[in-house]
């Protein structure tokens, strides 16, 4: 037995000499393969961002380059080609084999050189380290001078449109205001890391953590006098600080803020801060007529306007645009051209994918706006910034000017520059992901400014229902609408006015028309058009937007409950949550103690668990579901209690977070005034008990009130 081991030891210590024999005849095999298994293991997970897509082609680039040098190697034996060729082989197995994970690298395989200065840096890294001698030309690489960037392609020129209204401000100021700020010299000096490859060093500080600590860049003090808000509104104090790094200079932000801390407001208090008018929003559909609300709100002596299709309705004087991704790419031309002073971009992960035409047309309007302002207010707004990798800043930070997504911008490159250290230096990971950090990235969450927030916060998401199922509601609701203003008209002039004033209403004979309504609305059912079936409508044509409000907010907070009144809303939420990756469960009215129970538990102990999806009257009382702070209600309720009942399931002991609850409201429809109904009973429940005299009208059930509204505004008196 004792003579075996040394000659094992013999043994590996012979292949250990004839592998080295081989890596010194090919030095940059084993570092290709070292390379190969880090794309390979990123492919598996899918988080194959731009860094490692160079990395991929550089690889096959250099493969198809080894092999031909050690096909022409007249030095190296036959049984040595032979091995080197098989290990070479094997790298381009694997990636051939992660080209079939991922299609789209297959083009990368067919490119004939690294054309890229990120790419050729890499090729001359690798060589390199290998110990290779390249000859100077391939030791110094120079960036191509950047072109200037066109906001339309060509794909997309026949699309472009230009509102009326456009053509009268062009007009009224056909000339653009000079910009006369001094601009930066724009050939920079040559810096100690201009030959190092960085964004890969960048990325590799966020994802490893590097440094610790949040990644919130230093703020400002709270001021001592808020200047800001208007009158009956408070700016919050974790929003003063940041109105005041804008008012201290700053322009570029990643505000990563959770939902319910007030990025909107804040981003329409900063527009006015830095004067940045006029300003572009760039938002989801869903929070369209959200952003016209803050900027009403919040700067009030500030117009906005809300652009729906082609523009035509548009106020091409306002001071804030606001338009959805989906129609962006038609208004490219004009936008290009209006002279924005700054842009905002929300919901800013929708942008991670650079090859999507979506991504393009909001790097193309912020590069143009770059060009025509110097310094403007660049707000990327996400409670997301990373979904899947590490480079899904990517295009964040290219839309912020921070990178150019192969190299930091001049900013940053200064910054890196100051710290002395090289990505060969450990200590440079934690010191460019500060850098970075200062740059504009704001992220606060919910328990860290807790003492700024109500315990318990409702906030209302007005979204327009533009389809032709939305205008068929409209529609219907006028038609209702005339049906009982019809009917009161006739009992005026069978009874006669009775010494009404001109245009005066009688309020009884009002109360009487809706009161019979609603009595027949009961008795009919479904089997009609009533105000039952027409909130039922509403809440079908605001399922799929409330559905994807849901989960967003819950890629940014994680867990959610979502509350529906009707369960085909609940179905079309759930089968846009199971499309969309997320697990969920489901409380509904016909489930047994136990099923209901497991439900609750998986909700509130399973991280898997994204969103419960909860009948608002058969999950509202009896649940605690204290494993999230925030609620969506789909559809509201007849009743200020039954609203109440359900935000209480997240609102109650064991909560350790202020809870937010989300109002899905369909705006200009009914469906606004039953949400100020209900806020207003929740009042009349708090005057009561407070002993206050309260008014008798405030008895009427919510579905009363809303006729009555209904009926009066066809009236001509709402």
């Amino acid at each position: 037995m004792p003579p075996t081991a040394p000659a094992q030891t013999s043994a590996q210590r012979r292949r250990k000499s004839s592998s080295a024999r081989r890596d010194d005849e090919a030095p940059i095999i084993p570092i290709l393969a070292r390379k190969v298994r880090e794309v390979e293991a990123k492919a598996q997970r899918g988080k194959l961002g731009p860094t490692n897509r160079v990395k991929f082609q550089v690889i096959a680039f250099l493969v198809r380059e080894e092999r031909a040098r050690v096909k022409a190697d007249t030095e190296v034996t036959d049984a040595a080609r032979s091995e080197l060729l098989k290990r070479l082989d094997g790298v381009a197995t694997i990636l051939a084999k992660t080209a079939a994970r991922d299609t789209s690298l297959i083009q990368l395989l067919e490119v004939d050189q690294a054309t890229s200065p990120v790419a050729r840096r890499m090729r001359r890294d690798w060589l390199l380290e290998s110990g290779a001698e390249l000859p100077p030309d391939e030791l110094i690489i120079t960036d191509v001078a950047p072109a200037s960037a066109t906001v339309v392609p060509a794909a997309l020129a026949e699309r472009q449109v230009v509102p009326p209204q456009v053509e009268a401000r062009r007009e009224a100021n056909p000339f653009l205001p000079p910009d006369l700020t001094a601009r930066a010299p724009k050939e920079t000096p040559r810096r100690r890391l201009d030959g190092w490859e960085l964004m890969g060093p960048l990325y590799k500080a966020f994802e490893t953590g590097a440094g610790g600590g949040s990644a919130t860049m230093e703020l400002p003090p709270v001021p001592e006098f808020d200047r800001l808000s208007p009158k009956n509104l408070e700016v919050m104090p974790h929003q003063s600080r940041f109105l005041e790094a804008v008012r201290h200079g700053h322009r570029s932000f990643l505000l990563a803020d959770e939902p319910g801390l007030g990025k909107t407001a804040e981003s329409v208090l900063a527009a006015s801060v830095a004067g940045a008018y006029p300003l572009l929003a760039v938002v989801p559909n869903v929070v369209k007529m959200n952003w016209a609300r803050e900027v009403e709100r919040w700067t009030p002596q500030r117009r906005a306007t809300v652009i729906h299709g082609d523009g035509e309705n548009i106020d091409a004087f306002a001071d804030i645009f606001i338009v959805n991704y989906e129609i962006l790419d038609r208004h490219l031309s004009w936008l290009g051209d209006l002279g924005l002073k700054g842009m905002v971009v929300d919901e800013a992960h929708f942008i991670k994918n650079l090859s999507s035409q979506r991504s393009q047309n909001v790097l193309a309007l912020a590069s143009r706006i770059r060009e025509q302002v110097r310094n403007p207010l660049m707000l990327a707004l996400t409670g997301t910034p990373l979904i899947n990798d590490v480079e899904d800043f990517d295009a964040i930070w290219r839309f912020l000017g921070w990178t150019s997504g192969e190299k930091p911008g001049p900013e940053l490159m200064e910054k890196l520059d100051e710290t002395g250290l090289t990505p060969a230096d450990k200590a440079f990971y934690p010191e460019a992901r500060n850098a970075v950090i200062s740059m504009g990235i704001v992220r606060r969450k919910k328990k860290d400014v807790a003492a700024d927030l109500p315990d318990k916060l409702i906030a209302d998401l007005p979204v327009e229902l533009d389809d032709e199922y939305g205008r068929s509601i409209r529609q219907a609701e006028r038609e209702l609408g005339e049906r009982l203003a019809a009917r009161y008209r006739r009992i005026i002039d069978a009874r006669g006015d009775r010494g009404l004033a001109a245009g005066e209403i009688d309020a009884d004979i009002v109360r009487l028309v809706a009161s019979n309504e609603l009595e027949e609305s009961k008795a009919a059912g479904t089997g009609s058009e009533n105000v039952f079936t027409m909130v039922r409508r509403i809440g079908q044509a605001k399922a799929l937007l409330a559905a994807d409000y849901a989960a967003q907010l819950q890629r940014s907070v994680g867990k959610v409950v979502f509350f529906a009144k009707h369960i085909d809303v609940m179905d079309a939420a759930e089968a846009h949550f199971a499309a969309a990756g997320l697990k969920t469960v489901s409380l509904r009215g016909d489930q047994t103690t136990t099923a209901r129970q497991q439900a609750i538990d998986a909700f509130n102990s399973d991280p898997a668990v994204g969103i419960a999806v909860c009948s608002l009257t058969a999950a509202g009382v009896g649940v605690n579901m204290q494993a999230s702070s925030n609620v969506v209600l789909a559809e509201l309720s007849w009743t200020a209690a039954e609203q109440t009942q359900a935000i209480d399931r997240v609102h109650r002991i064991g909560q350790d977070e202020p809870v937010t609850a989300w109002r899905i409201i369909a705006a200009h429809t009914i469906d606004t005034k039953i949400a100020e109904l209900i806020d207003s009973k929740q009042g009349l429940a708090a005057r009561a008990l407070d002993g206050e005299a309260v008014d008798p009208q405030s008895s009427d059930s919510v579905q009363l009130s809303a006729l009555m509204h209904l009926t009066r505004q066809a009236l001509g008196a709402d």
